[in-house]
């Protein structure tokens, strides 16, 4: 298992990982108060200047000794914001960068001339291959069921490859939404568990109601796993779906991801997880860190208690 130090004051090894048009200063600043990394997406703030707002916003309303928190940036030729917001996450030497679409040497290289850390969104062993190379800190495994743009792969494969060809910190993501899954995750080889649509369902997710109201009351049959959306596979919300008018079972091609039209897709059509059926209500995210926190020590000191580690072969 492989921590950096900079996560040492975590209370669980967990992540809440960031969601576009979701994520914002208030879900960040409670998950880190609350002993978890929290993260939001440079693109949810519609300016670089308000995206550096929001960084200072945040900074000043973490609690000594809470948890770092995260950036996620986009490497895609289809973001024209890259290199602005990367100054500002060098300038305010932001602890964590998430970057998706993309693993580039130079930008790895950027955040480490601070002593941040860069941690990659991949679906595949060879994508993990080409992050490794590009020197991260941590590959994200986001594997089949997970929100967003998950990959096809189920969990226990995908972690297994990934560490064949990278001894880094591993983070797994795919319909996780209890401490127990975040032990279970440990357990299976990943250093940290990546949860995201149990957080949409909180009281600071910045999505409206109606959204939050869908996650609780949908099941993993009404996850709808497609590229129709943004032009890359992501799973989304059936009903969400229907409702803009669009019928799930036949949807048009949507050609390539293009960034700055992802705010349109996404801001009718809802993306979430398979997980959405283990999710039953909307706490403020304090009283889920708390609760999270409370599950994954339980499981750990269970499998600690586990009438198998005492047996003979």
């Amino acid at each position: 298992m492989s921590l950096p130090a900079a996560f040492s004051t975590l209370a669980i090894p967990a992540i809440a990982a960031p969601m576009f048009l979701t994520s914002g200063p208030d879900l960040v600043v409670e998950t880190c108060n609350s002993g978890l990394v929290g993260t939001f997406p440079a693109l949810n703030q519609r300016t670089t200047e308000g995206f550096a707002d929001w960084l200072e916003e945040i900074g000043g309303r973490l609690a000594p000794g809470a948890a770092p928190y995260g950036v996620n940036l986009i490497v895609h030729k289809s973001n024209p914001r890259l290199a602005a917001d990367l100054k500002v996450v060098v300038d305010r030497k932001v602890p964590l960068v998430i970057t998706s679409l993309g693993a580039v040497r130079d930008l790895v290289q950027e955040v480490h001339s601070y002593g941040g850390l860069v941690f990659h969104d991949v679906v595949s062993r060879r994508h993990a291959e080409k992050a490794a190379e590009a020197g991260v800190d941590g590959i994200i495994a986001v594997a089949a069921g997970a929100g967003g743009h998950g990959g096809p792969i189920n969990p226990f494969a995908l972690v297994s490859e990934i560490r064949q060809v990278f001894d880094g910190t591993i983070v797994l993501g795919g319909a996780i939404n209890t401490g127990a899954q975040i032990a279970a995750a440990r357990m299976m080889g990943a250093d940290m568990a990546y949860l995201g649509t149990r957080f949409i369902a909180t009281r600071e997710a910045m999505v409206p109601d109606a959204y939050k109201e869908m996650i609780v009351a949908s099941r993993a049959a009404d996850i709808l796993y497609t590229p129709n959306i943004s032009g890359v596979p992501a799973n989304f919300l059936r009903p969400s779906i229907a409702a803009a008018g669009l019928d799930p079972d036949d949807l048009p091609p949507h050609g390539k991801l293009d960034m700055q039209s992802e705010a349109r897709a996404w801001s009718t059509v809802w993306s979430a997880g398979q997980g959405v059926g283990g999710i039953s209500d909307r706490p403020p995210a304090a009283e889920l860190c708390v609760r999270l926190i409370a599950e994954y020590r339980a499981a750990m000191r269970g499998a600690a208690r586990d009438p198998f580690l005492g047996a003979t072969p």
